[in-house]
């Protein structure tokens, strides 16, 4: 999925191959949490919090799963893992739920079929979560590189319910300084993605996916990359890339930044 921003104002434009495919998000299911959580502060549905300022953040710049589910836990008021059952289960649902039923009552047409509800683990559940992520035949985390591609958008170039001040914080938060000391540890999440063929004068905000083997064969052996390159001066593009399979996942590590720099090229001569 790629989407061109004309000008300030303009109807964005763009073009998508399999958009409507629902697979796997992987940890580019953290830049909905940012989202929500931000909303949630604007709303004081949250008290905002020195833990969570860092929970925001490592969510994105390193994609902390442990951070992501803390974020979880205060946005749906549960914990997780140990075993419940009966009114105590379906009560514990129905308030993880409201993850999806944010999103759910924007009204976006994208998001139909797609589910945030689940934890971020690396490996099979135990518990009540294991209970939840099996309901229905494996309930588990699915997104569309429609749906993807549209969240991005709305943050920088839509309606999004969040005040200016959120709408800045989200994207400073994915905002990726390739010249930071951050830029040089492990999972920074830029070389081996597509921002790894944008130059250097280029803007790129990004949160990206990656499942080698999980332990479960519907979790594993995804890659994905959802972001947001601007030319100084030019039109921004937004890019949804969702992948399964090993040869992407683990085998060629430099093939996402050689389609990155396809699509680049492709669209800085237009």
């Amino acid at each position: 999925m790629v989407v061109r921003q004309p000008a300030e104002g303009a109807e964005a434009e763009g073009f998508s191959w399999r958009g409507d495919w629902v697979c796997y998000p992987c940890s580019v299911v953290k830049s909905f949490h940012l989202v929500h959580a931000l909303h949630a502060l604007d709303a004081g549905l949250l008290i905002p919090h020195e833990d969570l300022d860092r929970a925001m953040r490592d969510m994105i710049l390193w994609s902390s799963n442990t951070a992501t589910n803390y974020v979880i836990d205060l946005l749906t008021g549960t914990t997780g893992d140990t075993l419940l059952d009966g009114e105590e289960l379906k009560s514990w649902i129905d308030k993880r739920e409201g993850l999806n039923r944010f999103f759910y009552d924007l009204g976006w047409s994208e998001y139909a079929g797609c589910n945030i509800s689940q934890k971020l683990m690396s490996d099979i559940r135990y518990g009540r979560e294991a209970t939840y992520a099996s309901l229905d035949g494996g309930y588990l985390n699915a997104l569309t590189p429609l749906a993807s591609a549209r969240l991005l958008h709305e943050l920088f170039d839509g309606d999004l319910p969040l005040s200016d001040a959120a709408r800045q914080r989200a994207q400073r938060i994915m905002f990726r300084d390739r010249n930071s000391p951050e830029a040089k540890m492990p999972k920074f999440q830029v070389d081996n993605y597509l921002g790894g063929a944008v130059p250097e004068d280029w803007s790129l905000w990004s949160k990206s996916g990656w499942n080698p083997w999980s332990g479960d064969e519907r979790t594993s052996y995804f890659k994905h990359d959802l972001a947001r390159i601007q030319k100084p001066g030019e039109p921004a593009l937004t890019i949804a890339l969702m992948t399964k399979g090993k040869t992407l996942c683990e085998d060629h590590p430099e093939m996402f930044p050689q389609m990155g720099q396809i699509i680049v090229s492709s669209f800085a001569s237009h």
